[in-house]
């Protein structure tokens, strides 16, 4: 017997109401501000590297037998318009991840990027607390480094431990035998999501993380071991990602090309060099910085949601 209850919305009238209500504040911040809203494809011909992302992939027939993509993020759209001199840009739109489902995710999500012209990474923590302290009336949020939290929640130095040290606080910690190979970043990152994150209960950002996870970002002048990279964490989850951008084409190419061949060891698509963006890029990115926030998790937490369903109109079982 078919669920009829399946047709209706997750997201009641009331909750909708207060999302338009954020979503007109964040265009209103924006505007003053004199930063220009824009619009990007979500269909492209290419998609991100990174072997840790699934993108959504689909074809037709009648558009020249190829692959097309849903795009993960707008940024490298974003970033050719940039390069084309466009200026300080905002962007409200959908994003695709095919491996993301579940009380904080849905496959199809709603994305804020945006880029500040002249700006590092510390001017745009400053720039989103002042965006975050507009919807959320949360203040300043704390700032801490990756190195920072890692000593402070589980006595480790994630820029000098060795991986049997990074296994032996996984193991402390409860975390036995979570099938990884002997990767340095995959325990990081383990160690990062299970045992650190779901602490960061107030607004909190993690800056300075290390140079092998940031592909999109600079590397830190003073610390080389450490790239020009933040996350924004609240409610024990993660609510954004921004970068202190890198313009080198080359130094791009060079990522990228590094990242296909983690794919290949992963038993992972082969995926196609974006050109265009890094043609982009050889034209000249400005000095800028750029984050993406995810607009669902935003609202759960202004509104005080425990689920991303709640807040949404059809997640993906009703879509």
């Amino acid at each position: 017997m078919i669920n009829k209850a399946l047709w209706m919305p997750t997201a009641s009238k009331k909750m909708l109401q207060q999302r338009a209500e954020i979503l007109q504040k964040i265009r209103q911040f924006f505007q003053t501000r004199e930063v220009l809203e824009v619009e990007t494809p979500a269909l492209s011909h290419h998609t991100v590297t990174d072997p840790h992302l699934y993108a959504l992939s689909c074809s037709s027939s009648s558009i020249e037998n190829q692959t097309l993509y849903l795009q993960t993020s707008p940024e490298y759209h974003m970033k050719r318009l940039l390069c084309a001199k466009m200026g300080s840009i905002f962007q409200i739109g959908k994003a695709f991840r095919a491996d993301e489902q579940g009380r904080l995710h849905n496959p199809e999500f709603t994305m804020l990027e945006w880029y500040r012209v002249g700006f590092n990474h510390h001017d745009l923590m400053d720039d989103m607390d002042e965006l975050l302290d507009s919807i959320l009336q949360c203040g300043h949020a704390m700032r801490y480094t990756y190195q920072h939290v890692f000593q402070y929640y589980l006595q480790v130095d994630p820029l000098s431990a060795s991986v049997e040290a990074l296994k032996q606080c996984a193991a402390y910690h409860g975390l036995n035998d979570p099938g990884l190979e002997d990767n340095h970043d995959d325990w990081l990152m383990l160690l990062f999501s299970h045992l650190i994150e779901p602490q960061l209960m107030d607004l909190t950002y993690v800056y300075d993380f290390p140079a092998s996870q940031a592909v999109l970002a600079r590397v830190n002048q003073k610390d080389p071991r450490v790239a020009d990279r933040f996350e924004v964490y609240c409610r024990g989850m993660e609510l954004a990602n921004g970068f202190y951008e890198l313009a080198n084409a080359e130094e791009q190419r060079a990522r990228f090309m590094a990242e296909i061949t983690t794919r290949q060891q992963m038993g992972r698509a082969e995926i196609a060099l974006d050109e265009n963006f890094l043609q982009a890029l050889e034209h000249g990115l400005p000095e800028c910085a750029g984050v993406a926030l995810g607009i669902d998790r935003l609202i759960m937490i202004a509104l005080k949601a425990t689920t991303i369903d709640e807040v949404i109109t059809f997640p993906f079982a009703r879509a």
